[in-house]
């Protein structure tokens, strides 16, 4: 009755016959894009080749990867030479691929680098923007799917560490079409819940399937994000647009959860060391204040307090001298100074000091009389003006110019007839 069942060994056996059997997959001829590329320590590569509808394994052993002249990457367009199979462990068909050869980049990663430009240079990369991670969060919010292995690494990584911190998961579409929207729809909500850190991501994958977190849409809802974001997208080689405009960048979700909390144990060995140092710096303080205090009881003001009111009324003995000399000075320099004004000859003899200065005042007169020109006048001279300016020469002068002659009694007009010089 069983016979008519055949083991998953023997159908995926035949399987595998037909396609080795059939002619026209000995040789095939394939072009793509590169995804989810590995390079094996043993030499061999074992990546994936996709196209915008469909993807097939791939596997290319160390003796033909030796050959060729370029490095493979995530993203790379290739054209590849090789023969179709099914590799029996998995049941799954692959191409074992012979030769290959560069066709350009993919359009993923034009699409990446593009955007990477243009971000960088519009600031939103820059260190000035970065929010710093808080050290001892009370809650952290986790946007990532609800199943996986990310979520159970952050969580439990969390709990391990510093398990008096809250974590508030937000279910998310972290691969597709619609995740992009997803992703930012659950960034907005996670503002409304006092959050200390957020963290962004989820776990490795191809390029496509870790392109919603390359979005231009996320990227800006982080950059907008008033909570200090970690982003923890794929493995440690990884990068994605998100990891670039977070704050903080984790090459892993586990790494992510680590640089989110303190470790517990860590804090309570910091915490005891920080109360040696307390008990040590009171115990200084208490020991200080007790030699001072000691110093003070057998200072000598404590135990002979009237030596101290002796040499204070010593002082003020000295001071009350030094006070009754300055004194004493002040009132002979004063009736010193009194006494030679009294005796002042312009005390004693006031009218010595009107005569001298009656004196000095003739003296100026007498000068000034002496250079008066209109005293010149009253010895028979004259000054003669032309156009009111006193002639000094006969040059100056023409027949029948008006004349004005100054006398010491008035003002003569007159006329030249005849002018003379002397020889």
């Amino acid at each position: 009755m069983n016979d008519k069942y055949l083991t998953v060994s023997a159908i995926t056996r035949y399987l595998k016959s037909r396609f080795d059997n059939d002619s026209n997959l000995h040789t095939v001829f394939l072009k793509g894009e590169i995804s989810n590329f590995k390079a094996h320590t043993t030499g061999h590569f074992y990546f994936s080749i996709k196209d915008q509808g469909s993807k097939i394994n791939a596997i290319m052993f160390r003796t033909n990867a030796s050959k060729i002249n370029f490095k493979p990457a995530d993203g790379t367009k290739v054209l590849v030479t090789g023969r179709i199979s099914i590799y029996e462990a998995t049941g799954n068909y692959q191409i074992y691929v012979d030769e290959m050869q560069e066709d350009g980049v993919g359009n993923l990663y034009i699409a990446f680098e593009k955007l990477k430009k243009q971000l960088a240079q519009e600031g939103l990369f820059d260190q000035s923007h970065k929010k710093q991670i808080p050290k001892i969060p009370k809650k952290v919010g986790i946007i990532t799917a609800s199943t996986g292995a990310a979520v159970r690494d952050i969580i439990t990584t969390i709990s391990r560490r510093f398990p008096v911190c809250e974590t508030i998961l937000f279910p998310t579409l972290v691969q597709g079409e619609n995740a992009k929207d997803d992703i930012v729809r659950n960034i907005m909500k996670a503002k409304d819940y006092d959050l200390d850190v957020l963290i962004i991501g989820r776990g490795g994958g191809s390029i496509e399937d870790l392109w919603p977190f390359n979005e231009e849409i996320v990227a800006r809802a982080i950059y907008e994000c008033e909570i200090p974001t970690i982003s923890a997208v794929g493995h440690e080689i990884d990068f994605t647009i998100a990891d670039f405009v977070a704050d903080l960048r984790a090459p892993t979700p586990t790494a992510a959860a680590e640089l989110a909390v303190p470790n517990m144990i860590d804090l309570e060995k910091q915490m005891n060391q920080y109360a040696i140092r307390l008990n040590e710096s009171i115990y200084k303080k208490i020991n200080y204040q007790k030699l001072y205090l000691d110093s003070v009881k057998n200072s000598f003001v404590i135990k002979s307090p009237m030596i101290m009111f002796e040499n204070k009324k010593q002082g003020l003995d000295l001071m009350s001298n030094k006070i009754n000399e300055l004194i004493t000075k002040l009132i002979s320099d004063k009736k010193n100074r009194l006494d030679n004004l009294k005796n002042n000859y312009v005390i004693k003899s006031p009218e010595i000091l009107y005569q001298n200065k009656a004196l000095i005042l003739k003296n100026v007169i007498d000068k000034l009389e002496l250079l008066n020109p209109l005293n010149i006048l009253s010895r028979g001279y004259s000054i003669t003006y032309k156009d009111d300016k006193a002639l000094k020469s006969v040059k100056n002068l023409n027949k029948n110019d008006k004349i004005n002659i100054k006398l010491k009694d008035g003002m003569i007009d007159a006329s030249i007839l005849k002018i003379k010089e002397d020889k």
